[in-house]
């Protein structure tokens, strides 16, 4: 990959707190106008890589680039040039959803109507509501003001950390059809989440868990390299079907996804009636089984469990 086509570098960065190690020898590339995905669960350590990238926290070790610039040298330019939408709401709640977008286009030296054409198809679902107070608005509308906020100096990199956690599937879908968008105009965007199948939404991902990258690579890939059967079961005691499904001599992991037991087996040839004796054997009934195809999660809890892919 050569350096004009990488927006954010990051190389053998470290960070701990005391004695708890956040970020352990992370490294990975971000293309420029990509939309790429840092997947992990709550503590995993994905907000610390966000202020450093964002240059709100130094590292301890390592280094890391946004667009050329140097995180810790650089770090004037580079908020110039990055839009930051962290994982809680940042923005002023006794200001309304204009003074907000007013305040933070004045700090960059711009104005609302320069870069209006960059927000206007987000924030024109908001802008009835302009002399709201943006303490007073639901939890999709903040969000929409809050990338609003990001954007209206005209970023060429944009920092979305777990935005759309605590928001409701509706607004989760809106935003990221937003992404698509600002995408197409040559945006690089870096989006954390805990949500497993938003990593199917973007271009590559890395999933992360307890400071450590487990893969880095395109969902369809990830997916793909999942390498042992999977079936998802059903029956009328899910409260033993998990522990019971564990005692089987084939399963390789055992656990609960929606409204079925996902388990992983290591016989390719393994009949779906061979899983359903054995369960009738530990007094299950009404047992359902069906084959079923790995996502993004099952992938997870694989590499989580050092189950090589």
């Amino acid at each position: 990959m050569s350096a004009d086509s990488v927006s954010i570098t990051v190389e053998n960065i470290g960070k701990s707190y005391g004695d708890v190690l956040a970020l352990d020898d992370i490294s990975f590339n971000v293309k420029k106008g990509e939309l790429f995905g840092l997947i992990g669960p709550d503590g995993a350590g994905k907000s610390t890589l966000f202020r450093i990238l964002t240059t709100l926290l130094i590292q301890d070790k390592g280094k890391a680039t946004v667009d050329g610039y140097d995180v810790v040298k650089d770090y004037k330019k580079l908020r110039t040039i990055t839009g930051y939408m962290p994982g809680r709401f940042s923005l002023y709640p006794d200001l309304t959803v204009e003074e907000n977008l007013r305040f933070f286009a004045t700090i960059f030296d711009t104005t609302i109507d320069e870069n209006y054409d960059l927000i206007k198809k987000i924030y024109s679902q908001i802008e009835p509501f302009k002399k709201r107070l943006a303490g007073n608005l639901s939890g999709g509308m903040k969000q929409k003001l809050a990338l609003s906020c990001a954007l209206i100096h005209k970023p060429q990199v944009l920092f979305l950390d777990e935005p759309t956690t605590g928001v409701d599937a509706v607004s989760r879908k809106e935003f990221w059809e937003m992404l698509k968008d600002l995408q197409k105009k040559d945006i690089t965007i870096l989006v954390s989440t805990p949500y497993m199948d938003e990593a199917s939404l973007c271009d590559r991902v890395a999933l992360i868990q307890k400071g450590k990258i487990l893969d880095i690579e395109t969902p369809e890939k990830i997916v793909r390299s999942y390498p042992n059967p999977l079936w998802a079961v059903r029956s009328s005691d899910m409260y033993h079907l998990e522990s019971d499904l564990q005692s089987f001599e084939k399963a390789v992991s055992v656990y609960r996804f929606g409204d079925s037991i996902h388990l992983t087996v290591n016989d390719e040839n393994i009949k779906g009636e061979e899983i359903e004796r054995f369960l009738q054997n530990r007094g299950q009934k009404n047992i359902n089984i069906e084959r079923t195809d790995a996502n993004i999660e099952d992938c997870f809890m694989a590499l989580m469990n050092n189950k090589d892919l």
